[in-house]
């Protein structure tokens, strides 16, 4: 195991406005990816009251090597849930929210209709407040397009030929498509992906991944350092050094993606709304 950089290392701290957020979500029975995924940045999102809300319970039904997310047998659909965190937004004043899930291969539409839901239920409520989603492989996303989300993102991951290790029972041609649906769907609507560097993919294979988002109608991209949660995990090969993320954002910029993210603690909703700050609807 390689030693991480000092430079990666995240102090922990709490203040006033992240102690009320963690209150919050125990009221109001919430999950945020911030804290199932172990988020290095969810002490600074929390203490600038917002948080990434994640539905459909805390259990994945994909064991991706990567992640830090439960994996068992999923839980009921809340059919509450959508209500509860749209009074989250309005108490929080969100003018921006993210909203992903654990994927749900149990559900017949793997969780779309609930996605649905949530962001109607947010626009409801709370009008002015721009929703971005970060979903799984869905096979038909036309039912969230229809509730007119800011973005829609849907995460690579990794290189091609890493998926096998990586991300088992997902496929990369799939992933794209996802994002090519989008754009069939809708032409108003941003699509985004994210990108984890340091699982061992070469220079030549993040410019390919590159040129298949781009392909695929990709708007955005996250470009963050891949962190393995524990030793069971699938092993960090690299630690990318911030210079390399700058150069990487160039070239992503040169390529057409209308705004990159690049960082080593960049993560997929780690401050969202500067894509759309600078890309408005």
């Amino acid at each position: 195991m390689i030693k991480k950089p000092d430079w990666l290392r995240v102090p922990y701290f709490e203040t006033q406005d992240s102690l009320y957020i963690t209150d919050l979500l125990k009221v109001l029975s919430l999950n945020t990816v911030c804290v199932e995924a172990n988020c290095p940045n969810r002490m600074e999102c929390f203490s600038n009251k917002t948080a990434t809300f994640m539905i459909l319970g805390i259990y994945c039904t994909r064991n991706c090597s990567f992640c830090n997310v439960n994996y068992g047998s999923p839980q009921p659909v809340d059919e509450d849930e959508p209500t509860r965190i749209a009074e989250a937004v309005k108490k929080l004043d969100l003018k921006y929210v993210v909203i992903t899930s654990v994927t749900r291969d149990d559900l017949f539409d793997g969780g779309a209709s609930h996605f649905s839901k949530v962001i109607r239920t947010i626009h409801d409520l709370s009008p002015e407040t721009s929703v971005e989603v970060l979903i799984p492989d869905l096979s038909d996303i036309k039912i969230i397009i229809d509730e007119s989300p800011a973005v829609i993102s849907h995460n690579i991951e990794t290189v091609e030929s890493l998926y096998p290790d990586v991300r088992p029972k997902a496929d990369y041609d799939r992933s794209l498509q996802v994002l090519r649906s989008i754009k069939e769907y809708s032409s108003g609507i941003y699509s985004k992906s994210g990108l984890m560097l340091g699982l061992g993919e070469t220079h030549e294979e993040i410019l390919k991944t590159f040129d298949d988002l781009i392909a695929a109608g990709c708007d955005f991209l996250t470009l963050g350092q891949y962190l393995s949660p524990s030793k069971k995990h699938y092993p960090v090969f690299e630690y990318i050094n911030p210079q390399d993320f700058e150069k990487y954002a160039d070239i992503a910029k040169s390529k057409g993606f209308l705004f990159v993210a690049s960082g080593p603690f960049v993560r997929s909703s780690y401050n969202a709304v500067n894509a759309l700050s600078n890309n408005p609807v």
